[in-house]
């Protein structure tokens, strides 16, 4: 701007002398002397502007000869004989001289003497100076940039080369798109739903399955292997692989529309190896992939990037297994662990609820009647089953519940660790006690997060579970007790209040091995009314949720309600609303918003058709299918309701499961 701004100015005055001039004309042709008079500030402006210019392009054509004559003197002649381009640029980053090749190839033929340099070449001049070096594109050509300084006298200009690498991107992005990534397909469940099949519609089965992996592959130049009934290797070169990930593994949907013997819809779990720089680290991490998808309950891609994974697809629920073999073995594996322990400390996740403790009661009570200490990790100022522990121990008589900090100063390398009803090490009661911990048991039935507990001797998870007390319950009936005496009916209880809230009393998430495990419960003497009492509110805080149920508003079929008021029992009521709203007519998933000191915290629950963990992981938080939550630092109920929104309308332009 500097070098334009004299010339500017210099028209400005000329138009403005001119219409002085012409102001004086009009007048003198009036024969009246004061247009004569008017002419003579305008000969003077017109004079003082004449000199101006010229003292300005004396001083620019001095400032430019001035640098040629240092260039000339030093390298000018050497750096116009360079195969490169290069220019010169003065300390106002203006051009003052480039070479030949810079004019073919940069400049294109254009005088660009005294122009901008930034205005013509587009680069990251900061990075340029910090670094030496930066990168630009220009006429279809990219140029690494290097810069060079160079003082003399009272002159300062940068030297800049520029190095034409347009021919090593382009085969470094022939290499990038040619590498080869391991892909693992596998059909969720795929014992469980043929089993009952007959053969024909076995055979009918495998041949669209064999088709629908024809189409995945078509338009690419990979190649697939079936190494089992229900598992397939493929791999594809990153190229197309970005194509299927951008078309978000349109597969999936595919899946499901084939239907075994005509009501049992088909899910495949993906695990894809990108990124890796050998093919036995491409499979590594495609398994890594599949463990994740497979752990948040199947139907659903899994791409592990730099900053974590993405998901893609996760619509259906997950399918019940039949089977009870994989808990038997874990049962016995895991009491073969606490026999050769001396103590076992058992605890679940942060504000504990009636699952969680009714989880790590059930635990406690079989470790105790095989013979060793048990004691449960709790904190009982912050936890949401209090109603639970106090029944237990005023039944029962057993002092197994301890606070976290005595429980850290009691724990040693021979003791046992077992968490259950979490697998996220962010969530866990007490964390020092984690890592203090030589050996760790992880008992969940949560969709798997990425921050997962990976040192785990005993990784128990499954995702179709309906509570981590179900599973607890199967896993006892298996345990060989040295005695006859049974499990106590409030530690039964305790299990079967677990049950009971997870499935909002057998209606979510409830399958056979569901109502096996509570007729189990049942035989060990629980009592479905002292169960029943434990749910029990007060009328304020019955008062409180109907005033949240009654405020929620609809969004796109999900019902959202600020609990804006202040309560000691918010924790509880808050979930229950949230459960009460999808009793609401064309609602199939709510979501609360309650504050807690400067925490606003979110509690989702759905029918099912609604995957509201995907959603809170958008925020931050997690869960499983349809019962999830979030947490949200310093923000307002209309911020927490906007971002919440936003992650609803998200999912819904990328899924079909709403």
């Amino acid at each position: 701007m500097k070098n334009k701004f004299p010339a500017l100015l210099l028209i400005l005055h000329l138009l403005l002398l001119a219409d002085i001039a012409v102001t004086a004309i009009i007048v003198n042709s009036t024969n009246d002397k004061t247009g004569l008079i008017s002419l003579v500030p305008a000969f003077i402006l017109i004079a003082a502007s004449i000199v101006m210019f010229i003292v300005y392009s004396s001083n620019s054509i001095r400032h430019i000869s001035k640098m040629n004559s240092h260039l000339e003197s030093s390298a000018a002649q050497f750096m116009n004989s360079l195969p490169a381009p290069v220019a010169v640029i003065d300390e106002h980053r203006l051009f003052v001289w480039y070479n030949q090749i810079f004019a073919e190839k940069i400049s294109l033929g254009n005088d660009v003497y005294g122009l901008d340099f930034e205005g013509f070449v587009k680069m990251d001049m900061d990075s340029l100076f910090r670094s030496g070096y930066s990168y630009c594109s220009v006429n279809e050509c990219i140029y690494k940039v290097t810069i060079e300084r160079f003082d003399k006298s009272d002159m300062a200009f940068l030297v800049l080369y520029f190095h034409d690498e347009t021919e090593y991107y382009a085969l470094r992005k022939i290499s990038e798109d040619s590498r080869p990534n391991v892909v693992i397909i596998t059909i969720d469940s795929y014992d469980d739903i043929m089993q009952n099949a007959k053969e024909s519609e076995k055979a009918q089965t495998s041949v669209e399955i064999e088709k629908l992996i024809e189409n995945f592959m078509n338009g690419t130049n990979g190649f697939i292997k079936k190494t089992s009934a229900n598992t397939f290797y493929a791999v594809i070169e990153n190229q197309h692989l970005e194509e299927i990930i951008n078309d978000k593994f349109k597969i999936l949907d595919a899946a499901r529309n084939i239907k075994i013997a005509g009501k049992y819809p088909l899910t495949f779990s993906i695990g894809v190896g990108q990124g890796a720089d050998t093919l036995a680290g491409s499979e590594e991490i495609a398994r890594q992939c599949l463990d994740m998808a497979l752990g948040r309950g199947g139907d659903q891609a899994v791409v592990k990037t730099d900053s974590g994974y993405r998901f893609f697809g996760g619509v259906s629920k997950g399918v019940e297994k039949r089977s009870h073999a994989k808990t038997r073995v874990i049962a016995n594996a895991l009491q073969d662990l606490i026999m050769s322990s001396d103590r076992v400390f058992i605890m679940g996740h942060r504000f504990g609820d009636l699952d969680s403790v009714g989880a790590s009661c059930g635990i406690a009570s079989a470790v105790r009647l095989l013979g060793k200490e048990a004691y449960i990790v709790v904190d009982k100022s912050q936890n949401l089953a209090s109603h639970l522990i106090t029944a237990v121990e005023r039944e029962t008589g057993d002092d197994i519940f301890i606070a976290p900090r005595m429980a850290e100063s009691m724990i040693d390398d021979k003791d046992l660790l077992i968490i259950t009803d979490t697998h996220n090490k962010d969530f866990i009661e007490s964390r020092m006690l984690y890592e203090m911990a030589k050996q760790v048991v992880v008992i969940d039935h949560h969709r798997k997060t990425v921050n997962f507990i990976d040192n785990a001797v005993i990784f128990h998870h499954e995702p179709y579970a309906s509570s981590a007390s179900e599973m607890v319950t199967e896993m006892i009936q298996y345990f060989r007790f040295n005695t006859e005496e049974r499990i106590h009916s409030s530690y039964a209880e305790a299990l079967l209040s677990g049950i009971m809230l997870d499935t909002k009393n057998f209606v979510m998430r409830t399958g056979v091995r569901t109502f096996e495990a509570a007729a189990y419960l049942k035989k060990l003497g629980a009592d479905t009314v002292a169960v029943k009492l434990l749910f029990s509110n007060s009328i304020e805080a019955y008062r409180i949720r109907s005033g949240i149920v009654a405020s929620a508003s609809i969004h796109k079929r999900c019902a959202i309600s600020r609990a804006e008021v202040k309560s000691d029992d918010i924790r509880i009521i808050a979930p229950q609303a949230a459960d009460e709203l999808l009793s609401i007519s064309d609602v199939d998933a709510s979501f609360v918003l309650y504050k807690t000191n400067n925490t606003m915290n979110i509690s989702a629950r759905s029918l099912g058709n609604i995957n509201v963990q995907v959603i809170m992981e958008q925020l931050g938080g997690g869960g499983h299918q349809s019962m999830a939550a979030a947490q949200l630092e310093n923000t307002s109920f209309s911020d927490a309701e906007k971002l919440l929104k936003n992650a609803i309308d998200e999912r819904i332009n990328t899924t079909h499961d709403i």
